[in-house]
């Protein structure tokens, strides 16, 4: 899914805006808005009450962030408090009110969006970058001026950003501990979840929490400052860690939660009155040895870090996760600090029983896709099937897989001239309709008790042109050079990244997006610090990445060919310690959109290797469950190609094939 890369570059947000045809520069400020829509949300009331606040906190200006105090990449509704303020409910934007203007900053895709929803009280701005928020900033408030946050919806880095910039321009960047736009929400504001928490069945479990816990305690005692305890901060390392989920943030199967674990006790910052007596039994809570899990208050995790530093200790954190709310109360000199903590690197890498339990969700999935798939190809010339209907068929469709949990994120199912959109996602109320004459993009994903998933597959019904099929073939090419790639052990992803677009940079074309991202067991469908992007961590044996080339014509189609790959040992002629992938997605691409004569001989067998090993995967699954019109799909779309394409065969031929005959696959 490729909307994992935008946030962490701002540059390819100018890359697509330079290739997708934006009317107006990302330096360009929209002075005088339409702002007068019947979509835009009347923020008179709620502006009010937020600069009464302020006075009384003295405060020139106040800053209202998009993230939750985990850092997280989907929030909960209680933590919707930019999009409640502004009346804009895109997922990327930061606000900024000051006592006689209210400013939104977002990026490219949600231009239309924030225009149409926000009232004529709030100014948009087009360059997202702390140092342009900052030179507004500067504009507006007096020197000497306060700008006021909430510390806890700070990362450590934005926190030294803003506050470097302004104190060099003598104003103050001021913490304030109590959120001002909750104090403003009040009681109309949604209330912290409480579902139940509950453990894990042993069987999707990589291992105990007991040895988790063990193995991140040794962790500790090998480190050379030798830290007395690691603070989590981001929820999956939590749910991670005692194997434990529930159902706080959208299409994530998470918690609210913080866990400090010393060399002696086991503290898990929550609400108790979400666990259950069987939950609290399983992690030994009624005990007080250090292989006991301590519940305590999720709100007083600020107190008890402040207490816990006061004696000799060390606390080792992960930089990216942890916010400044608790940063600032750890004295520096008893700080040891990484980018990312350890176990979100343990997590990272899973181990043998955690690749099977992804690789068997996976197998379910591609049955789901490929119905789904089968299934638009009777129905889309019908003239019956738009993308939001398509987009609710293929969640049914994985509903019916065992140990289906819920999507991993909001679908994307794009037609046509909506696919050249990265991140679209169709409505009740907007959409388009499915046609042959048209590509169509399916990117989408399922939470699955033993695995995590996400897929993107491009695919046309009827013609399609020349340039669409080239496009579509070096896409494909790409995925097929990066999946297929040996490179030595401990690469970093941002090394090996251009062999997905080189087949695209030869003919002048490029994607504006990032080639990958990590993948969890039943947790983020996002999984840092994996993938190929600047900030990630060298590839290592057991990691699990998406890859996920793509192309976009703005106004007329998007591609994009996304798989999950494993990452594993190659076997090379000489000794060494290199690696490879091993692609665990297994639906076929869309045959019809292939130039095989522009595939070399290497990357022809590669396709056909793969096709194999679908067969060889999901046709027992599909053959089992009595799916035998997906089977004969299967069967068709799977067939070797070779460097003179075949015509394919249509599906009412292919429906007189015995089963019998499907039976004689090699398995």
């Amino acid at each position: 899914m490729a909307q994992a890369c935008w946030g962490c570059y701002p540059w390819l947000v100018l890359i697509c805006a330079c290739a997708w045809g934006h009317p107006k520069s990302l330096n360009q400020r929209e002075d005088v808005r339409n702002c007068s829509t019947i979509t835009a949300v009347n923020t008179t009331a709620q502006l009010t009450a937020l600069r009464e606040q302020m006075l009384t906190q003295n405060l020139s200006a106040y800053i209202i962030p998009d993230t939750d105090a985990h850092m997280s990449e989907y929030i909960g509704e209680c933590d919707q408090r930019r999009a409640w303020i502004t009346g804009f409910i895109g997922s990327a934007g930061i606000a900024v009110v000051t006592e006689r203007k209210a400013a939104l900053w977002t990026d490219s895709r949600y231009w239309t969006q924030a225009e149409r929803q926000m009232d004529c009280n709030w100014e948009l701005h087009k360059e997202v970058s702390t140092g342009h928020i900052v030179t507004w900033l500067l504009t507006e408030i007096p020197v000497g001026g306060r700008v006021g946050f909430d510390p806890f919806l700070f990362s450590i880095d934005s926190w030294e950003s803003y506050d470097v910039a302004l104190q060099d321009a003598d104003r103050e960047l001021v913490s304030i501990t109590v959120n001002l736009v909750d104090l403003v929400w009040g009681s109309e504001r949604p209330p912290l979840p409480n579902a139940p928490i509950y453990a894990l069945q042993e069987a999707f479990a990589g291992s105990t929490w007991q040895e988790k816990v063990s193995n991140i305690r040794s962790q500790m005692q090998k480190h050379h400052e030798r830290p007395t305890a690691v603070l989590l901060s981001a929820l999956d390392e939590t749910a991670w860690l005692f194997n434990l989920r529930s159902s706080d943030i959208p299409y994530n199967p998470f918690f609210y939660s913080y866990t400090l674990l010393t060399d002696s006790s086991i503290r898990l910052f929550a609400n108790k009155s979400r666990f259950s007596s069987e939950t609290l039994q399983y992690l030994n809570s009624s005990c007080n040895s250090s292989m006991c899990v301590q519940l305590e208050d999720y709100s007083q995790i600020r107190d008890s870090i402040q207490a816990y530093t006061s004696g000799d200790v060390k606390i080792w954190i992960g930089t990216r996760y942890t916010s400044y709310g608790l940063y600032e109360v750890i004295p520096k000199e008893k700080l040891v600090e990484d980018d990312y903590s350890p176990v979100m690197i343990t997590k990272a890498v899973k181990n043998s029983r955690e690749q099977a339990l992804l690789k068997a969700s996976h197998v379910r999935d591609a049955v789901a896709v490929i119905r789904y798939l089968a299934w638009l190809e009777k129905n889309v010339p019908t003239g019956t099937v738009d993308e939001f209907s398509g987009a609710k068929r293929v969640e049914e469709f994985r509903g019916e897989e065992e140990f289906f949990s819920g999507p991993s994120f909001e679908t994307i199912s794009a037609s046509g001239l909506n696919a050249a959109l990265a991140h679209y996602s169709p409505t009740k109320e907007l959409h388009r309709k499915l046609s042959s004459d048209e590509m169509y993009l399916l990117d989408s994903g399922g939470q699955y008790w033993d695995g995590t998933t996400d897929i993107t597959r491009t695919v046309h019904w009827g013609t399609p042109s020349a340039f669409q099929k080239e496009a579509y073939t070096r896409v494909l090419i790409g995925n097929i050079d990066l999946s297929r790639l040996v490179f030595p052990a401990a690469t970093s992803g941002r090394v090996v990244e251009a062999f997905a677009r080189k087949a695209l940079w030869d003919v002048g074309l490029n994607y504006g997006h990032g080639t990958g991202h990590g993948i969890g067991n039943f947790l983020c469908v996002h999984e840092w610090p994996v993938g190929f992007q600047y900030g990630n961590i060298p590839m290592a044996e057991g990691m699990f990445t998406s890859i996920e080339p793509g192309y976009y014509q703005d106004g007329e189609f998007g591609i994009r060919l996304e798989d999950v790959a494993l990452v594993v040992e190659a076997k090379t002629k000489y000794p060494g310690t290199y690696l490879t992938f091993e692609v665990v997605s297994l639906v076929p691409y869309d045959r019809k959109l292939i130039d095989v004569s522009l595939l070399s001989p290497e990357q022809l067998q590669y396709l056909n290797r793969y096709y194999q090993a679908i067969r060889e995967k999901v046709g027992p699954e599909l053959q089992r469950r009595g799916l035998l019109e997906e089977l004969s799909w299967l069967q068709r779309h799977t067939e070797p190609l070779s460097a003179r394409a075949a015509p394919t065969t249509s599906l009412g031929s292919l429906m007189t094939v015995s089963a019998l005959a499907i039976l004689g696959w090699s398995v």
